[in-house]
């Protein structure tokens, strides 16, 4: 079993990211399924904490972005990791492809929207970077935004994420910290979890064939993460590959990751002034 270090996991700034290189499964960091279950807990409880003290400092917000191939555990790691949490100061959005208003503006706006507010943790499941995956996948999916695909060269896409990193560096410069986290799974592991999914009721309702065609794109998915992890991984706004064949292991090493930048905060209760105090000791002596 071995420790978790953050580092291990952390895209460095303008680094090439060829993710053959990066692990989709290492050595588990529990001795056991108790043992896992205790550590889950414990990160749980500390997160707990910190984020009472987020919310109630109310200086700083965290934003949570999760990506991944289709059935890498996002939902489970959501889930599990903040279960502990204030569902008050804290909430999920879940990204689909952009349609109605919200193709009618430029690509960030919809995300605008839904930033955490100071003092709370937001999460998403899927995001902006739909814009620079998908979209870069499938071009033809830009005529809706009214732009020719056949225009979409490099410098279109250098040009989204140029402004993707110029977006996230005004977030951390208004005290947003963003950790995106990009789920590393196997095509071998995928095929095990679909087939799995046919077969539970509870899951198998959430896969079509539209899953199996875009398994058909792995190889242009994986370039386009490469591409987008390397182009947008910043000091402020860091992208983490997290291995996710075993998914104990992705929900610790995603739950210490969030510990680290939160304790890094240095967080704390608002301190009474005298006259707080005071006041607070008029009422009690009005409660007795």
């Amino acid at each position: 079993m071995k420790d978790i270090d953050v580092d291990d996991f952390r895209v460095k700034p303008d680094e090439k990211v060829d993710l053959k290189q990066w692990p989709t499964l290492i050595d588990p960091v529990y001795k056991s399924k108790e043992h896992y279950g205790q550590q889950l807990a414990d990160h749980v409880a500390r997160l707990s904490e910190l984020q009472r003290k987020l919310y109630a400092s109310d200086r700083f917000s965290l934003l949570l972005i999760f990506q991944a191939m289709d059935a890498a555990g996002k939902d489970g790691v959501i889930r599990h990791v903040m279960s502990g949490v204030n569902p008050q100061g804290c909430e999920v959005t879940s990204f689909k492809h952009p349609g109605g208003l919200e193709i009618q503006h430029d690509f960030l706006w919809r995300i605008s929207r839904s930033l955490p507010e100071r003092g709370r943790i937001g999460i998403f499941n899927r995001s902006h970077y739909e814009d620079v995956l998908i979209v870069r996948v499938h071009p033809e999916l830009l005529a809706t935004e009214n732009f020719d695909p056949a225009e979409a060269d490099e410098d279109f896409w250098a040009e989204r994420y140029r402004s993707i990193r110029g977006f996230e560096r005004h977030l951390s410069a208004n005290n947003t910290h963003v950790l995106k986290f990009f789920l590393h799974l196997s095509k071998e592991e995928q095929c095990k979890r679909f087939l799995a999914r046919i077969d539970e009721p509870d899951k198998n309702w959430k896969f079509s064939q539209a899953d199996m065609a875009e398994r058909g794109f792995w190889n242009d998915y994986r370039r386009a993460y490469e591409k987008a992890l390397g182009e947008t991984s910043t000091k402020d706004a860091p992208w983490f590959v997290v291995p996710a064949d075993d998914k104990p292991n992705a929900r610790l090493i995603v739950s210490r990751i969030i510990l680290d930048r939160l304790e890094r905060m240095k967080l704390a209760y608002p301190v009474v002034s005298s006259a707080r105090k005071a006041e607070l000791k008029k009422i009690r002596a009005q409660l007795e």
